[in-house]
């Protein structure tokens, strides 16, 4: 049996779709393969292990908001349509590499005004609908003002003033002071990694490795509420030179209804129970941008975190784009 027949039984049960719905897959699909030539070569000769016939466009029923800047409106991408790609073989840094080549391609929308909020609904991880919280929205302005957030879909929305700005470090600092650096970062691995070392926005400790500090470094960058395709990129070529990451070589779910790729990092052991903890950051298989970040034991059980739904820049607390 050929892989037309094979395809043809498997999505079977899938409606015929009509012109109007198909005409935005063609149309992007025939923009990729006039500009995507270049980069199937590339693709091509790394070693991904790709087990899957990619259903049609139109057949995902998920669609999600990754935020790169603008008005009300983000980088809508659809999550990968089949549960069976695999990434066999792959090395956290390989992976990475591919990823940024893939990222800086992609277009930046406009750069929020300071007035402006970044709106974000995430799921939170583990999935488990006896608990309290499930999904949670969050507002939080450029500036780093103020923020808002509210629990449940009936809550008054609770807003908080804050000034992260003056002298705000780390994971402190604004969504616009961490777009500022984003930006200025070099291109290439070792020059960003140079660049984050001398910055030392978040101090390093001691009792750490080189490695460790630097990795704790990026991590905060990569949780920055707005992310230039170019910053994100330096972001992902300077991980690939720490050690210690792992691809899990399947897609994972997450509690938002996605299917990603799931890229740990070691956080070390537990100082309570000695257990090992990893960051898992969740990427989308089609953008390469992250969608979530959670705490997973080293049987690989999630214990904490959250995954997003959905993002925007909207004018004012309380609003969704």
């Amino acid at each position: 049996m050929d892989e037309m027949t094979e395809v043809r039984e498997l999505r079977a049960h899938v409606p015929v779709p009509d012109r109007a719905r198909l005409a935005p897959g063609r149309g992007r699909l025939t923009e990729a393969a006039r500009a995507g030539q270049s980069r199937r070569a590339l693709w091509q000769r790394r070693e991904f292990v790709i087990v899957a016939v990619v259903a049609a466009v139109t057949a995902v029923a998920i669609t999600a908001t990754l935020l790169v800047g603008g008005k009300g409106t983000g980088l809508k991408v659809q999550p990968a349509a089949t549960p069976s790609v695999r990434y066999k073989g792959v090395s956290a840094a390989e992976f990475l590499r591919q990823a940024a080549d893939a990222v800086q391609a992609q277009p930046d929308g406009a750069v929020p005004t300071a007035k402006q909020w970044i709106y974000t609904k995430s799921a939170h991880e583990p999935s488990d609908k006896s608990r309290f919280l499930g999904v949670q929205e969050n507002w939080i302005r450029y500036d780093g003002s103020a923020s808002a957030s509210r629990m449940r879909e009936n809550e008054p929305l609770h807003i908080t003033k804050m000034n992260v700005e003056n002298g705000g470090q780390g994971d402190d600092r604004s969504a616009r002071e961490m777009y500022r650096v984003l930006l200025t970062l070099p291109t290439d691995g070792k020059g960003t990694m140079k660049a984050l070392r001398e910055q030392n926005a978040t101090a390093d400790s001691k009792e750490l490795s080189q490695a460790r500090n630097d990795y704790f470094e990026i991590r905060v960058l990569l949780s920055a509420d707005v992310m230039p395709a170019k910053g994100l990129a330096s972001l992902y070529r300077a991980l690939a030179l720490v050690p210690g990451g792992k691809v899990t070589g399947h897609l994972v779910d997450t509690a938002a209804g996605r299917r990603v790729i799931a890229l740990n990092y070691s956080r070390g052991e537990n100082a309570k129970t000695s257990e090992s903890m990893d960051d898992q950051w969740l990427i989308d298989p089609q953008t390469y941008r992250i969608v979530g970040m959670r705490l997973v034991s080293g049987d690989g059980k999630v214990l904490a975190g959250k995954s997003l739904v959905t993002t925007a820049v909207v004018d004012k607390a309380g609003d969704r784009g």
